[in-house]
């Protein structure tokens, strides 16, 4: 991992295992303003700093190479393709700790499929209790209603979400993945932001 996603992942690790700057110091026994260059992306640690870190935060940052990293993102957002949120968070628990990079990207993907997901519920429920509000209709007014083109269309259009979201679903993961690929930034627009 290069700077300045080193530095990050140092100060988020150092932060969650509830460690200040000088304890982590005294751990991987380097000075307090070592510890503040790595995490501020100043300097690029040394092998035996970044090993010392390794230990004291429980996470292998000699484990990673880009290709692995490429690999494993563009696995994620691929996953992401099949609409269901499950494949990306097994993937994204299983790989978040080993790269900076997975983890972000992985929040994304999650974010993305979480929000398609409760979207592709809302039309599923369109589509299943749409036509009963027809019930609420009088018979003669139903009975022009069934033998109108425009009535029979709106019917037939009712699916027309849940394919949509299942088309949209399937392109952000195809250009996100090749954009992960190429070291390009990756968007998933309409996404809430549910895991940070």
């Amino acid at each position: 991992m290069n700077q300045p996603d080193l530095g990050i992942r140092v100060s988020e690790l150092r932060q969650q295992k509830g460690l200040t700057q000088e304890q982590l110091a005294e751990q991987c026994e380097v000075s307090t303003r070592t510890i503040q260059r790595i995490e501020s992306g100043e300097v690029d640690p040394r092998a035996y700093t970044l090993q010392c870190l390794s230990k004291a935060l429980t996470f292998d940052f000699g484990a990673e190479s880009n290709a692995n990293d490429n690999l494993w993102v563009a696995i994620l957002h691929l996953s992401s393709m099949l609409c269901i949120v499950i494949m990306p968070l097994l993937l994204w628990s299983w790989k978040k700790n080993q790269s900076y990079r997975i983890n972000q990207q992985g929040r994304q993907v999650l974010n993305f499929q979480i929000t398609m997901t409760l979207s592709m519920f809302a039309a599923a429920f369109l589509l299943a209790f749409g036509p009963m509000l027809l019930v609420f209709v009088e018979e003669a007014t139903l009975a022009r209603l069934e033998q109108s083109p425009l009535f029979i269309a709106l019917l037939t259009c009712l699916p027309a979400p849940l394919i949509l979201i299942g088309i949209f679903c399937a392109y952000q993961g195809l250009v996100n993945a090749t954009r992960a690929l190429a070291d390009k930034p990756v968007h998933y627009p309409l996404s809430i932001p549910f895991v940070k």
